[in-house]
């Protein structure tokens, strides 16, 4: 099991929930969050460097079994990518292991319960 953690812009959530849609990986979950990468708009403010603004930002979390890294991630690459080429901003995909899931209403565990 391993849970894909991807960091996408706000405008590409309705796109990427259809992608995960069709690929069967539905079940996520959407928080809202703030941050800023390689986006270097830094401006200069009466001689003083100005640190960039923090940008709105949606971070996904998604349980999947081994069977669906492939395609959650491939899903997420397709819909999250602004053009062919993509830009500056469109985010992350972060892979960690998940060492265990259980579901709370039946006490399954393991595979089963995501």
């Amino acid at each position: 099991m391993k849970l894909i953690t991807a960091i996408i812009q706000e405008d590409k959530l309705d796109e990427v929930r259809e992608a995960l849609t069709a690929a069967e990986t539905g079940r996520i979950t959407v928080t809202r969050v703030d941050g800023h990468g390689r986006q270097e708009n830094t401006e200069i403010y009466r001689g003083q460097v100005v640190v960039p603004n923090l940008i709105p930002k949606v971070e996904l979390k998604i349980g999947v079994n081994e069977e669906f890294i492939d395609i959650t991630i491939d899903a997420i690459l397709k819909a999250a990518r602004h053009g062919p080429e993509g830009k500056v901003g469109d985010g992350k995909i972060f892979i960690t292991p998940l060492e265990e899931c259980i579901r709370i209403r039946t006490g399954e565990r393991g595979g089963e319960a995501i």
